[in-house]
């Protein structure tokens, strides 16, 4: 059996486990060796905005792939957003082979405008959540997004679609390097 070494942008036991089932899922005849290490966002701890969000996750696999040697590089990096539409908070991913990227984003959970205005007032999602819900470090539980859905979805369900989505170029190489 072929081992598959996936070096993960966090030391989050929820971001770990999301990587090491997509993997196991597309490589099902090849053990994975998927480890959490920590690499700096280079952005708030609480990213706002689309784009903020987006270049966390880019800098995190940057890092590990700068850092260490693997197979593959993930991160996963949640922010939020105030949309037309209202207040959300949404997850990009990015996977990097070594030569080859690919960069994705999770839906929308719509958030509590009370909510997200105290992520403008500094505050990280994880916390605000644990305050409003009487929990303790939801974040590397089912996060907001279990509390929000009775846990219909979890944070580890949204970034195993986004990541489930993400892997489409390493599986069909011929057709996204035209």
């Amino acid at each position: 059996m072929y081992s598959l070494k996936i070096v993960v942008g966090s030391k989050n036991p929820v971001k770990i486990n999301a990587a090491k089932h997509i993997f196991a899922i597309y490589f099902p005849d090849h053990e994975i060796d998927c480890q959490g290490v920590d690499a700096p966002s280079n952005v708030p701890d609480q990213p706002i905005g689309e784009e903020q969000t987006r270049i966390g996750a880019q800098n995190r696999v940057a890092f590990c792939k700068d850092t260490y040697k693997a197979h593959y590089y993930c991160a996963m990096e949640g922010g939020a957003e105030q949309f037309s539409y209202g207040a959300a908070t949404f997850a990009y991913v990015v996977i990097n082979n070594g030569s080859e990227q690919s960069v994705g984003r999770s839906s929308n959970l719509p958030l509590p405008q009370v909510l997200y205005n105290a992520l403008l007032n500094g505050e990280e999602l994880g916390d605000v959540m644990d305050k409003a819900f009487n929990t303790q470090n939801i974040k590397q539980k089912g996060g907001a997004i279990g509390l929000l859905t009775n846990n219909h979805a979890t944070r580890e369900s949204t970034y195993t679609q986004a990541l489930t989505l993400a892997m489409a170029p390493f599986l069909h190489p011929a057709l996204y390097n035209k």
